[in-house]
């Protein structure tokens, strides 16, 4: 299955008083590239989204922003044991009065606070509280992930139609490629022909020297494994695009070897009309250089 690199996700969801967004945005890069902005207080998570987002994108630069509000009230992680602080602030007040010590309400109650477990720690509470939060922040991570992927299958289907298009209009020129080499071939026949014959009468002809032209006009003319080879390439282009493990990379290896055939076929061919349909292919074939590298 194709897919583009180029790709957006969004999420929002709420629970448990918290409203978690969560946007992913991908562009064409040659690996994968995350950049993460995330609220300070969940920056030690960052490394857990980046296994996320590495095992859903592949390939890309890939920046991933979360924005995290809480709805209710917070509640503190120590508070003031009441009852004890009570407790507290009565003995010292017996104890000033019975030392005819005038202290005002509000010191006991700051003494009060500095004795021992006057204040109570909810680390289980907070640390449930956080481990919940932490759960719905990473669905809605997965949620904006699964959606940026799904656009990019979505643009990776528009982007096979496109190739398809582009590899059979290189194929039909090669087809009238075909049809003119039949034409061409005569012509050079008759021009090896005359050339043979002019070696022939001259008083230095050379058998050996004759040999070589000969080898050398057949080699230089002839387009057949060129034209073979190139049809080749296109169906394994189309091959490899219909594979469910295709890939950018893999279908611009394969872009290069039909480039090189088809400049060949251009500079052995030494036909005008055979060239024009050359630079009409070369145009379809940048075009496909240009779109795998947008695909994974």
């Amino acid at each position: 299955m194709l897919k583009s690199m180029t790709g957006f996700g969004s999420a929002t969801q709420e629970a448990n008083g918290l409203t978690v967004t969560a946007e992913v945005k991908t562009l064409n890069s040659k690996f994968l590239d995350i950049y993460c902005r995330l609220p300070r207080v969940y920056s030690d998570k960052e490394v857990e989204l980046r296994n996320l987002l590495t095992q859903r994108l592949e390939r890309g630069k890939v920046e991933l922003s979360l924005n995290v509000t809480r709805l209710t009230d917070i509640r503190p992680g120590v508070t003031v044991n009441r009852p004890l602080v009570e407790a507290y602030v009565n003995d010292l007040r017996n104890t000033s009065q019975s030392l005819l010590l005038d202290v005002s309400d509000s010191d006991l109650f700051k003494l009060a606070l500095q004795q021992p477990n006057a204040f109570n720690s909810e680390v289980s509470t907070a640390s449930e509280t956080a481990a919940s939060d932490w759960e719905h922040i990473q669905l809605t991570a997965l949620e904006a992930i699964r959606k940026c992927d799904e656009f990019r299958q979505q643009e990776g289907h528009g982007l096979e139609s496109k190739f398809r298009e582009y590899i059979q209009i290189i194929a039909d020129r090669l087809t009238l490629i075909e049809v003119q080499d039949v034409k061409r071939i005569p012509a050079v026949r008759e021009r090896v022909r005359n050339l043979v014959t002019e070696l022939m009468g001259s008083d230095e002809f050379d058998q050996n020297r004759f040999e070589q032209e000969l080898i050398y006009y057949i080699e230089k003319f002839d387009i057949s494994e060129e034209k073979v080879r190139l049809k080749n390439h296109l169906s394994y282009f189309l091959e490899v695009l219909a594979a469910e493990e295709a890939n950018g990379k893999k279908l611009n290896f394969i872009a290069q070897e039909i480039g090189r055939e088809i400049n060949t076929i251009g500079s052995k061919a030494n036909d005008a009309s055979i060239q024009r349909l050359v630079v009409q292919m070369k145009d379809e074939l940048e075009k496909i250089k240009e779109q795998t590298l947008n695909v994974i």
